[in-house]
């Protein structure tokens, strides 16, 4: 399989992701640090064992565009889930994690057309497994949310 140079773009955004949230996660209290730093450090790994996987493949297979994978692309179809995600991260703070996310997951899974009764389970699996690794594993508290507290 030949290496694609769109794969470069993506290991410089999985990088830069690793990048930003390294730099919130010092922010944090150390006690707080550790499963973050443990998900940074997994999540650069992978990134960095991909880069590997690229740089083999270009030297045994050659290297192609990749642009090819993205001829099916619906660029309003990206940009309305953009501005939705930007609309959940500004009202988060407002309704609070669950809210939210519920709300954002139930016009996502709506526009992008999917049927009703795998959207419910969906988003109940969700949200049932955030609330158990979250709330109970770490004990986390997600945003209650202006409104709610």
């Amino acid at each position: 399989m030949k290496m694609k140079k769109t794969d470069i773009g993506v290991c410089l955004v999985m990088y830069g992701v690793c990048a930003f949230f390294l730099y919130m996660t010092l922010q944090l209290p150390k006690a707080a640090q550790i499963y973050p730093l443990c998900v940074i450090a997994l999540l650069a790994a992978l990134t960095t064992l991909h880069v590997f996987n690229m740089i083999r493949a270009a030297i045994k297979e050659g290297v192609e565009s990749g642009l090819d994978d993205f001829k099916d692309f619906v660029p309003s179809q990206f940009f309305t889930l953009f501005a939705m995600i930007l609309i959940y991260l500004a009202v988060m703070p407002y309704l609070g994690f669950y809210v939210a996310s519920v709300l954002f997951m139930s016009a996502s899974l709506i526009f992008l057309r999917v049927k009703l009764w795998q959207a419910v389970l969906a988003e109940i699996a969700i949200i049932a497994l955030v609330y158990c690794a979250f709330t109970l594993f770490l004990e986390v508290r997600l945003p209650a949310g202006i409104l709610f507290e």
